[in-house]
C-alpha cells in the first residue's frame, strides 16, 4: 500500500473540510452582522480573545475574514494584551515621600489648634511619644496644606471658641423671661433679670421688674457687683439675698 498516497489524501480531505467550515462561519459572520443596529460592543476579554487568534492570522488573512473590526484594530488589542501583561504601573509610586497618613494628619491639625503656642518641633516630639515617626518640616507642610500658621502667628490670632474655652470659669450670660401675673389692675408681664454661669450653669435671678429701664438696669449692676465678695472666687456669681431681692422688686412696682 502507497502509504504516502494515502496521507496525502487523508490530508487534502482534512483541508478541504478546514476551508470549507472558515469559509461557512465567514459568510454566517457577515450576514449576523449586517443584521445588527449600531456598533458591537465588546469586553477586554473578548477583545483580548480576537486580537491574540488575530495576531496568529495575519493582517492579511484577517481582511479576508474578519468582520467586527478592521485589521489593525484587531492587531492593536493584541498590542494591548501584551502591554498590559507588562504593566508595572499598579505597583508604581507617585514621585516624592509618601502622603502622611489621614488619621497622623487629622491628629496634627488637632494639636496645633488645641496648643497654639507649639511649635513644629513640639508637635513631633508629641508624635513620637504616641509612636509617629514624624519630622518637624512635614508637620509643618501639614499645617501649611491646612492654612494654620506658625506657632508665633496662631498664638495672636485666638480663635473665639478657644477664648470662651480659656476664660469659662469667668463667664456669665444674663438675659430676661418674662411672666404674666394677674394683679387687682388686671393682667401684668413682669420681667425677670437671671444671670448664668457659664462653667457651673448655675443660674440666679437678679430681680423682677415691669418697668426694666435704664435706672433699674443700673441699680441690678450696682447690686451685682457689690455681691461678688460672697463667693470663694472673686469671679463667681453669687446667689440674691431675700431681703435685696425684694427690695428690687418693691422698687419699681
Amino acid at each position: 500500500m502507497d502509504w504516502a498516497r494515502v496521507l496525502a489524501y487523508v490530508t487534502g480531505t482534512v483541508d478541504q473540510e478546514l476551508l470549507a467550515r472558515n469559509e461557512y462561519l465567514a459568510a454566517e459572520n457577515r450576514i449576523l452582522k449586517a443584521q445588527l443596529k449600531g456598533r458591537l460592543k465588546l469586553s477586554d476579554a473578548e477583545r483580548a480573545t480576537l486580537g491574540e487568534i488575530g495576531h496568529r492570522l495575519g493582517r492579511k488573512v484577517l481582511g479576508q475574514v474578519a468582520t467586527v473590526a478592521r485589521p489593525d484594530t484587531i492587531l492593536g488589542w493584541y498590542r494591548k494584551l501584551v502591554a498590559h501583561k507588562f504593566d508595572g504601573s499598579k505597583a508604581r509610586r507617585g514621585p516624592g515621600r509618601p502622603r502622611v497618613a489621614r488619621e497622623v494628619e487629622q491628629l496634627i491639625v488637632r494639636m496645633a489648634s488645641e496648643n497654639r503656642d507649639w511649635g513644629y518641633d513640639r508637635i513631633a516630639g508629641a508624635l513620637a511619644n504616641l509612636g509617629y515617626e514624624i519630622s518637624d518640616q512635614t508637620v509643618g507642610n501639614v499645617l501649611r496644606r491646612h492654612a494654620l500658621p506658625p506657632a508665633p502667628e496662631r498664638k495672636r490670632t485666638t480663635t473665639w471658641p478657644a477664648f470662651i474655652q480659656t476664660h469659662l470659669a469667668l463667664l456669665a450670660g444674663t438675659d430676661f423671661f418674662t411672666e404674666e401675673v394677674l394683679t387687682l389692675r388686671g393682667l401684668a408681664t413682669y420681667y425677670l433679670l437671671f444671670f448664668i454661669h457659664l462653667e457651673s450653669r448655675r443660674v440666679d435671678v437678679a430681680g423682677i421688674t415691669i418697668h426694666p429701664d435704664e435706672p433699674w438696669m443700673k441699680q441690678m449692676l450696682i447690686i451685682r457687683r457689690s455681691m461678688r465678695c460672697h463667693r470663694r472666687s472673686p469671679h463667681s456669681i453669687c446667689p440674691w439675698p431675700k431681703q435685696r431681692l425684694t427690695a428690687s422688686v418693691a422698687h419699681r412696682p
